[in-house]
């Protein structure tokens, strides 16, 4: 760690106990109290049926602020988590309608939502991913797989935002937002389990807080051990939580740290049309020497403070620190990455009442980053000639980027009577300053020039980029009786490119010159309950302009268009005293919109690749007694295209999980869960390359496990 980190981390640590100290001889009086409990007391009277989404923290850092109308923000509780136990977020995720989430191996994943699955450098900056309000990643060093630095199991919920919806995320949030919100372990609490499950699969889960009255503290914990049942797989995981809370009168301050570790042996893609059918090539691993090994901290303090006139002002400063190796197999020469990044920033937002019906949210986020990426080369490249000569032995890149960003946001809302509107936007500048520690160019480490016209990687000279994005956003909604509300939304989003994007290049590309990736969506959507049936209706359409990909050259552009459009349901349905059913589907076309030729076809007009148009989850519940309860799913896929020319695809496949769970006492529960009961072979991902032809993640067989969890 730096010694600017240090002393800012320090800083950080004096102004929070600054403000312990303000507030310790202070009490909240039993007049406040009782206030506090009749507001409570109130809005639970006041609020819309429990099925309808309840807009809580992804919508807004503040309480009762109403910059959050017009979308929805869906919800996976703590109580389906621990029905499920997932040794994998995606397992959860898909409860999401329009979340299609592919897992690789072990703990990797590519993501999903309101999109293709997103692949490729700059890939991730489609969906931003968040642990309790805070982006995982810096806006422009984001990576594929990086919730799995966020404890989504052992949450007390994951929030998922779709689309650019709010003026609170700016870049990175095009198709959306998943929050994974830890539980509130300074509170009265305590929980202890474990999980046993098929192929050396086991999990030790910890929650214990301790609530003092105006103060707390506590903590949540996780430790994995997944042995996979590929050649040589598996996944040894620790994750931590801890928080401490402090509040008087108007004032509450929570202090907050998680670290994650991850030790992965991984297996990689399996070759060969529909290889994932045969038995012994699915449990094969034709990339042995694969692994990940990642750690992450993040430390953060939110400061809340209750103002007169129901105004409000949310504060977190917060500090990162990140790093991971790991091999990457699915490249010729399997070349070893190491990348790290530090940083500190702040979150803010303030919430201020005009009137009965007039209220604005305003504030300012900034974050300061200093991130660095090496990938180099043990060994000579296996294949043919050109490979073994344009892919060198030792290093290809070697580089640092400080990034600054600075967002200043606003929103106007409005309500009267059965209408609501929001109108804001968000102003966002990112500057770059990138140094080379090599030579520049497409050379050998050492200076010298390969051969076939170069080396492939290539490195830019030293130099700086900036970007500037406004984006403004208006949602409306409607309440056209008690329980049915209608919601419709403008909004324009972006993507600043991705560190990797700039400048990690190959060829004889020398600079990428990349603008800012923008999406413009229009959403329509009702939302409502009768009686034992509740239900979400959205439909939606997002262009996307100066979309960053690789061309035919293997430069990096950004002059892509693609159109995402599609309709989404969510439904629940008591059907009887002991039959329940939850559904949530997406129907979606996913295309390109520009004209580029990849051999003698013109992919405009086609199917982005891996971009099924059909994809749900059904569960159908039964209570056999008010302590036990049984639920089977049916979780479908459908077929894709496996690349953008649209000449190869994946069938598709069809999934059964069942699960019982058994509260023995008010203390004591069992679970226990067949996944894929029907033994099904299927593909998590299904891939396919020039180089590779077909190539696959092959699914886990037939698996089961058992849980118990104690917890008073």
């Amino acid at each position: 760690m730096s010694s600017t980190f240090r002393l800012l981390l320090n800083s950080l640590s004096t102004v929070t106990i600054v403000a312990f100290s303000s507030v310790t001889n202070a009490q909240m009086s039993e007049e406040q109290l009782a206030r506090v409990e009749q507001e409570e007391q109130e809005e639970q009277v006041q609020a819309p049926p429990e099925a309808i989404d309840r807009v809580v923290t992804t919508g807004s850092r503040i309480a009762n602020s109403t910059s959050n109308s017009g979308y929805v923000v869906s919800s996976v509780s703590s109580d389906d988590i621990s029905f499920v136990s997932p040794s994998h977020i995606q397992e959860v995720l898909n409860f999401i309608a329009g979340a299609g989430v592919q897992r690789g191996n072990g703990q990797e994943y590519l993501p999903a939502l309101r999109s293709p699955v997103l692949t490729g450098a700059g890939a991730c900056g489609g969906i931003l991913a968040a642990e309790d309000n805070i982006p995982l990643r810096a806006a422009g060093f984001c990576n594929i797989n990086e919730l799995f630095e966020a404890h989504g199991e052992m949450a007390e919920r994951i929030e998922v935002l779709k689309g650019p919806a709010s003026p609170l995320y700016g870049s990175n949030a095009i198709h959306g937002v998943i929050n994974v919100i830890t539980p509130d372990v300074t509170q009265d609490t305590a929980l202890y389990g474990i999980d046993y499950g098929s192929y050396g699969y086991s999990r030790l889960k910890l929650r214990q807080g301790k609530d003092f009255g105006d103060s707390g503290v506590g903590i949540n914990a996780s430790i994995t051990r997944d042995g996979g049942y590929r050649d040589e797989e598996s996944v040894d995981q620790e994750k931590v939580n801890l928080r401490h809370r402090y509040e008087v009168d108007n004032l509450k301050v929570t202090n907050g740290l998680t670290y994650t570790h991850l030790d992965q042996e991984t297996a990689g893609y399996i070759t060969g049309f529909e290889s994932y059918k045969d038995e012994d090539i699915a449990q094969g691993n034709e990339n042995p020497e694969a692994f990940r090994k990642a750690k992450s901290l993040r430390v953060w303090s939110k400061v809340d403070v209750a103002l007169s006139g129901a105004n409000a002002l949310s504060i977190t400063p917060y500090y990162r620190d990140q790093s991971m190796e790991f091999r990457m197999h699915f490249l010729p020469g399997t070349p070893l990455e190491e990348n790290e990044q530090e940083g500190f920033g702040v979150l803010s937002q303030y919430h201020h009442v005009v009137n009965n019906t007039l209220s604005i949210d305003a504030g300012l986020d900034a974050e300061y980053t200093q991130g660095s990426l090496i990938q180099a080369q043990d060994s000579e490249t296996v294949g043919s000639a050109f490979l073994v000569e344009t892919v060198p032995a030792g290093l290809h890149y070697d580089y640092q980027v400080d990034a600054t960003l600075y967002a200043p946001f606003i929103a106007l809302n409005w309500q009267q009577a059965a209408w609501a509107v929001s109108l804001g936007g968000r102003y966002e500048y990112m500057d770059y300053d990138y140094t080379n520690n090599m030579i520049s160019g497409r050379t050998r480490e050492d200076g010298s020039e390969c051969g076939f016209g170069g080396c492939r990687y290539a490195r830019p000279e030293s130099g700086t980029n900036d970007y500037s994005n406004f984006s403004p956003k208006l949602s409306v909604s409607y309440q056209s009786s008690e329980t049915t509300q209608w919601y419709a939304g403008l909004s324009r989003g972006y993507r600043a490119p991705q560190a990797t994007e700039l400048y990690r290049l190959q060829r004889s590309q020398q600079i990428a010159d990349l603008d800012s990736v923008t999406a413009t969506n229009v959403e329509l959507g009702v939302k409502g309950q009768h009686q034992a049936f509740s239900y979400v209706v959205s439909v939606y359409s997002l262009t996307k302009d100066n979309v960053i990909y690789r061309d035919s050259d293997f430069f990096n552009v950004s002059n892509g268009e693609t159109w995402h459009r599609g309709v989404e349901l969510t439904l629940n349905y008591q059907i009887s005293q002991g039959f329940d059913v939850a559904f949530a589907g997406s129907y979606a076309k996913h295309t390109y919109e520009h004209s580029e030729l990849l051999g003698e076809v013109d992919i405009k007009g086609n199917d982005i690749d891996t971009a099924p148009n059909l994809t749900f989850n059904s569960r159908l519940g039964y209570t056999l007694t008010k302590n036990a309860r049984a639920e089977i799913e049916w979780q479908h896929v459908d077929e894709y295209y496996t690349d953008p020319e649209n000449l190869n695809e994946y069938e598709g496949h069809d999934l059964l999980n069942l699960r019982v769970s058994w509260a023995i006492s008010s203390e004591l529960s069992v679970y226990a869960r067949v996944n894929n009961l029907l033994d099904t072979a299927y593909a998590e991902r299904a891939d396919y390359t020039t180089f590779t032809a077909d190539r696959y993640f092959p699914g886990r067989p037939r698996s089961v496990m058992l849980s118990v969890n104690y917890q008073y």
